[in-house]
């Protein structure tokens, strides 16, 4: 193998991903009219590579094929080479992605399309070898055998684009049945989530095993509106094994992407931060409901791994960090029992079998450290109080750490990206509201500030920040999920500028993303290019699906603002999926949980007073502590009454009392005596039971 010298036009692009294909010999073109109009005027079949820069396999086809001067002037020959970033065009995967899974029946990245110049895709795959290996064909025989089809075989390349672009079609316009879900129906969709639960080690399924965040979280939430205590302990479980397993970084805090085994031990090791943001709130909501030291602790390790390793300068976070380092993946990470031993010194043996470090290791000769044996099993095991034990696995953290910020870290994809950030901003509010810590909130203010300004241009959100500069127009899930992230910033700190630019983004979604023949909303805007079709991201995947994340959106400004439009356009979203995620959640797990949201009955806080006042904080923490994600929170400032009042209307039902801060408290249209003494109204709450009849 040998590389070159050569710069690309990828030189001059501001993603990471496609900055590290900058010095490939292959001739690459990021996607523009200018590679386009080259294989239409060419006339020359298109090789589409969509990846991102913290993925191992696409690391690896680009060391073994496009570095490669031969294959490289194959590439260079016989296609115009196109490379995306899918992280910063969202629309061109999903479309293509989909269109591999038609052809291909699985999909993934590195994502491997041949298009004619017309953008239909012909042939596709993933990955794929530099040659002829464990009966995949070699990519040089694929390149030549395709070009070749496409010069001497025209009719077929054109019927097969022609028939995946039909099926695209049909899938983009699949008509809603418009059932309203019921409380028997989100029953009916967990117990097919439980058929796939792992009773052993949590989580769902066997190898590859991903943490699905977002299917845990709705059986959190169908568990208070059914009072379905088993899906209670499927949750606690699941989180307690992946907080002990390897996937979860026992040093440094956050969580990797998924496992290659069953049981959470040896993981693919980028850290992304979608995957982070939607975890968070999990622990935090498990905190909430029991209490769980464990849960408090990795929801504040993680939430600290974000501020210390992903939170750019200029107050946004970083998209990922990488899988390898030093060319090896999980080097980072892992430890030798000799190096572990030195670190750890003379808290080595207690820390060994906290950690389930041993001889002979767990990966590849070395040690993923796992959380084997908790506080009070080692404690037992040493002859040691609890917190002796402690206080001995504490210095031993410290000390590995130490010594692993002195290696070379993971590469950090310095991308910024709208929808992820506002995932993590909502995490960050929340941390602050359960964890009682300010410095979390601080951090999710400064982010949302970012976004709101240098990230909104002309009266749009744009979805990209890379080396200073903002690019590409934000999608459905960018809107909608920055919508929530202000709403969650308002549950905080009660600054009426929050919900007002969540309302003034869901007015632009609606502007921008409406399919008026059906209530749904479409991924790109209305100015925006579509390929093929003008699709719309309907399925929940590792991220919420934009409709699903509009739905949870306008069904809390409907319960902040009252207006009647902003129930029309959740119920309509719910409505056009009810049958699809009843009988299959795996797509639809954030629909459900807005579906149970709706479901529950109505809980409307309303606190007035001063927010400096101690008995204020003291009422707002009873709140805090529990896990009540069907309330409505609404502060009233008598000192800016009018503002707030003018926002959410039943404010205005509320006066101030004289002795201080007062919290009224309305459940399943019921309303109680209002109360100033925090005591009373953790009475009241507690008392609160979902209506299930």
């Amino acid at each position: 193998m040998t590389t070159s010298n050569h710069t690309n036009r990828l030189s001059q692009e501001t993603s990471p991903y496609l900055k590290q294909h900058a010095h490939n010999p292959v001739d690459w073109y990021p996607w523009g009219p200018e590679a386009l109009e080259r294989a239409r005027r060419e006339d020359k079949p298109i090789f589409l590579s969509i990846g991102y820069s913290t993925c191992h396999w696409c690391h690896v086809m680009a060391h073994e094929s496009f570095e490669n001067e031969g294959i490289a002037a194959l590439m260079n020959q016989h296609f115009v080479n196109i490379k995306v970033d899918r992280e910063e065009r969202p629309d061109l995967d999903e479309t293509y992605m989909t269109a591999v899974q038609l052809m291909t029946g699985r999909g993934g990245w590195p994502m491997s399309v041949f298009l004619s110049p017309d953008l239909k895709p012909f042939y596709a795959g993933t990955y794929f070898p530099p040659e002829d290996r464990g009966g995949m064909p070699g990519f040089p025989r694929i390149l030549q055998a395709l070009s070749e089809a496409y010069h001497q075989k025209r009719d077929t390349v054109v019927k097969m684009g022609q028939e995946v672009e039909s099926r695209l079609k049909l899938l983009a316009e699949m008509v809603g049945q418009g059932r309203e879900f019921t409380i028997a129906s989100l029953s009916q969709a967990a117990a097919k989530l439980k058929e796939n639960f792992d009773l052993v080690h949590g989580g769902f399924g066997g190898a590859p095993k991903f943490p699905r965040a977002l299917e845990l979280a709705f059986l959190l939430i169908q568990s208070r509106l059914a009072g379905d205590q088993e899906a209670v302990k499927m949750v606690g479980l699941s989180l307690e094994k992946i907080g002990r397993g390897g996937i979860y970084d026992q040093v440094g805090g956050g969580f990797h992407r998924y496992t290659v085994d069953g049981e959470w031990l040896v993981p693919h090791f980028e850290k992304m931060l979608y995957d982070n943001a939607l975890l968070v709130p999990l622990y935090l909501a498990h905190f909430q409901l029991s209490g769980d030291p464990l849960s408090r602790l990795i929801a504040r390790d993680t939430l600290d791994f974000v501020l210390r390793e992903l939170r750019a300068p200029q107050g946004g976070f970083y998209s990922a960090w990488d899988a390898d380092s030093e060319g090896e993946e999980g080097k980072f990470y892992v430890w030798s029992l000799e190096e572990f031993e030195k670190v750890a010194g003379s808290d080595a043996p207690l820390a060994m079998a906290a950690l389930g470090v041993t001889a002979a290791g767990n990966f590849e000769g070395n040690n993923i450290l796992t959380a084997a044996l908790s506080e009070k099993e080692l404690a037992a095991r040493f002859n040691l109080s609890p917190e002796e034990a402690g206080r001995s696995l504490q210095r031993a953290r410290e000390r590995l750490f130490a010594v692993r910020e002195g290696r070379v870290k993971p590469h950090r994809d310095e991308k910024i990206i709208t929808a992820w950030n506002s995932l993590m901003l909502s995490a960050l509010a929340l941390g602050t509201q359960v964890l009682g810590d300010t410095k979390y909130y601080e951090a999710a203010a400064r982010g949302a500030r970012f976004l709101l300004t240098e990230m909104w241009r002309d009266d749009q959100l744009l979805r990209i920040w890379a080396e200073g500069q903002a690019s590409i127009s934000g999608f459905l899930d960018d809107y909608a999920g920055l919508a929530n992230a202000c709403l969650d910033l308002y549950d905080t700190d009660f600054h009426p500028a929050w919900l007002e630019a969540a309302i003034r983004l869901g007015e632009r979604l609606e502007d921008l993303f409406l399919d008026a023949a059906d209530g749904t909303y479409f991924y790109v805007a209305r100015d925006q290019e579509s390929i093929l079709v003008r699709s719309k991201s309907m399925h929940d995947q590792s991220v919420p699906a934009g409709n699903s994340l509009a739905a949870r959106v306008f069904w809390r400004l409907w319960r902040i603002t009252e207006k009647d439009p902003y129930q029309t356009r959740f119920q309509a979203i719910l409505r056009r999926f009810q049958i699809q995620a009843t009988e299959n959640p795996w797509g639809f797990s954030h629909y459900l949980t807005v579906a149970a949201l709706n479901l529950l009955p109505s809980l409307d806080l309303t606190l007035v007073g001063d927010p400096g006042d101690s008995r204020m904080q003291g009422l707002l923490a009873e709140v805090y502590r529990r896990f009540l994600p069907e309330r409505r929170l609404v502060f009233k400032n008598p000192a800016d009454a009018a503002r707030i009042e003018g926002l959410a209307p039943a404010a205005r039902d509320y006066p101030a009392d004289d002795t201080g801060a007062v919290a009224y408290l309305c459940h399943h249209f019921t309303c109680q005596p209002p109360t100033g003494n925090p005591k009373e109204l953790a009475a009241k709450l507690e008392e609160i039971r979902p209506i299930t009849s």
